[in-house]
């Protein structure tokens, strides 16, 4: 044995560190901030929500219903920073139009007008910039909206990342539509429009280069038409959220903490195609807090649920819906998932972001 004293451990430089769940008192932005999940809302509640005020904003939904010369309209706007640009099955254009058309559908409206914001980084290619209108227009003529107007700025080189997009849309609410989580109660039915997980992991095959054997699309799709087709069965909807940001968790979870209910999922019947499950379990994430561009999930009275679905399966964005769970009384403001082994598990608001920039 040695005489000799071991050398003094090098010092942790703990600030360097990096890690998908930051800490939360962090004096600084992190990319968890953007993920849709604790972080995400800690930052709206504690700085923008006091900053701003006003009971529209403090319901803190997908899009605001406010009255207007005797109309009742959805209004929502969205920025979009993906990367990268073009992926399968779609683009920065075409999430720029679908996901603000979607707000919208979440609040029952059908989208009228679009506004659209270009920041262009200094050097981008003009052919990069036209593909990306293109892309929009098209999706704002499949979608049934216009671009009513819209401005463009440009910051120097090595300020931004190529393109972002923001775009803005107004809509119309049905008379008798009031779609808000405050209106979940225990017993409705839990619908999912199809498979979840798709986008995310499609936008991370690409940028990460990885291959699973199969190509995997984004779900990226206008899904007003699919909820115009649910509100002709009943208007009577509770609620309807798009499981973006923090996918079909996070969703869960914003909507029981809203209405005070719980919910039960059952994890089995959740639809995760087999290429997003095999991804997934390759790198360790949970495809529940994936995100989508193309599905919605919707708290729907018992009474209308079989008929709710009927009409869904019977559109070509929900073919494959799904009952997924129910509300319930017990554990108020908590998503608890059973799982396939007859186990349970708590299936918690995220922190941060698993997978940063897809959208």
């Amino acid at each position: 044995m040695s005489d000799t004293a071991p050398a003094p451990a090098p010092a942790l430089d703990v600030e360097a560190w990096t890690c998908p769940a930051p800490l939360r008192d962090r004096p600084r932005v992190v990319m968890g901030h953007g993920g849709g999940g604790v972080l995400s809302a800690e930052l709206v509640q504690q700085i923008f929500a006091p900053a701003f005020g006003g009971e529209l904003l403090a319901q803190l939904g997908d899009s605001a219903v406010l009255s207007l010369g005797g109309a009742r309209l959805a209004f929502s706007t969205d920025s979009y920073v993906v990367r990268p640009l073009f992926f399968p099955g779609g683009s920065i254009g075409d999430l720029a139009v679908n996901g603000t058309v979607n707000d919208l559908a979440m609040s029952g409206a059908r989208a009228a007008y679009l506004s659209c914001g270009f920041i262009l980084e200094e050097g981008v290619e003009l052919d990069t910039v036209t593909r990306v209108a293109r892309a929009m227009g098209a999706a704002a003529r499949t979608a049934g909206v216009e671009v009513a107007t819209g401005d463009t700025k440009v910051v120097e080189a090595g300020h931004g990342d190529g393109i972002f997009v923001n775009t803005a849309g107004i809509g119309v609410v049905p008379a008798g539509v009031d779609l808000r989580p405050q209106r979940v109660v225990p017993g409705d039915v839990v619908i999912v429009s199809g498979a979840v997980g798709v986008h995310g992991v499609a936008i991370m095959s690409v940028r990460e280069g990885l291959e699973f054997g199969v190509e995997i699309a984004s779900d990226c799709a206008p899904l007003g038409g699919l909820v115009e087709a649910m509100l002709a069965v009943t208007p009577d909807l509770h609620v309807l959220r798009d499981p973006t940001r923090g996918g079909l968790a996070a969703a869960l979870n914003e909507i029981a903490s809203a209405s005070g209910t719980g919910v039960v999922l059952q994890e089995r019947a959740v639809p995760v195609p087999p290429a997003v499950a095999n991804a997934c379990a390759i790198l360790g994430l949970d495809p529940l807090y994936i995100a989508n561009e193309g599905k919605l999930v919707a708290f729907v009275p018992r009474e209308h649920a079989d008929a709710v679905l009927a009409a869904m399966r019977a559109h070509p964005l929900g073919r494959d819906a799904v009952i997924v769970g129910e509300a319930v009384e017990a554990h108020p403001g908590m998503v608890v998932a059973r799982t396939g082994l007859g186990g349970t598990r708590v299936v918690d608001l995220p922190i941060g972001e698993q997978l940063p920039r897809i959208c």
